[in-house]
């Protein structure tokens, strides 16, 4: 069985690490993508759950949104567009094998 291979933007590949992700040419993007998406909403529960506790006041809850959104800004990209903008290779077929 042959995988295919992707090839990560530079800039993608720079910001993935600061969130613990470091795909190798193996990993699908939707994959990245999915276990970005679940730090996210990880991160903004538990931000949810800091102004019901009242460690955050309401006034300044929205700017604490602003500042994840920011800081996840490659969620800002659809996944339809992860899949055009990560290069992906496919290994070439064996000689001799049909």
């Amino acid at each position: 069985m042959t995988q295919d291979t992707w090839t990560y933007p530079e800039e993608l590949s720079r910001a993935l690490p600061a969130f613990g992700l470091k795909p190798v040419p193996t990993t699908p993007p939707l994959l990245v993508r999915g276990a970005l998406n679940e730090l996210y909403r990880f991160e903004i529960r538990r931000l949810r759950q800091r102004l019901l506790d009242g460690h955050v006041e309401r006034a300044n809850y929205v700017e604490e949104v602003i500042l994840l959104r920011k800081k996840y800004w490659p969620l800002a990209l659809q996944p339809m567009h992860w899949e055009e903008i990560v290069t992906r290779s496919s290994p070439a077929p064996s000689a001799g094998r049909p």
